[in-house]
């Protein structure tokens, strides 16, 4: 079992930044990927960033050049910087873990942190 703890959000005006952080704790595997995704209102859970332990990152197109996903293993902590925020990032922030050991699958989520930017 892996638990995540997430950490960073608020309310902020566009324009603005913030920085949430996602603490992985149990049994962790030393090849990985940690991502944030987020929820919006009446919306789909969609991907925003992903790294995994090998630091290999991935952003969906509308955060591309604005957030930046990073990673301490030795923390097994990610992170996700998040510039220019804008009105339509409002959202739940959701921390995941994914591992595949072996022939199993070990996909774990965070129980989200609201993010708000006011216009």
């Amino acid at each position: 079992q892996v638990q995540l703890v997430e950490s960073g959000g608020g309310l902020v005006q566009a324009g603005g930044s913030l920085r949430l952080s996602c603490v992985a704790s149990g049994r962790i595997w030393s090849i990985n990927t940690m991502g944030w995704y987020r929820q919006a209102p009446g919306k789909q859970r969609e991907l925003v960033a992903t790294i995994t332990s090998g630091a290999t990152t991935k952003y969906t197109d509308s955060v591309v050049g604005r957030f930046t996903i990073s990673r301490d293993n030795a923390k097994n902590t990610v992170y996700l910087q998040m510039n220019s925020l804008k009105p339509e990032d409002t959202a739940v922030y959701y921390c995941n873990y994914y591992a595949t050991p072996g022939l199993t699958v070990r996909d774990f989520w965070g129980q989200g942190t609201q993010v708000t930017v006011s216009s």
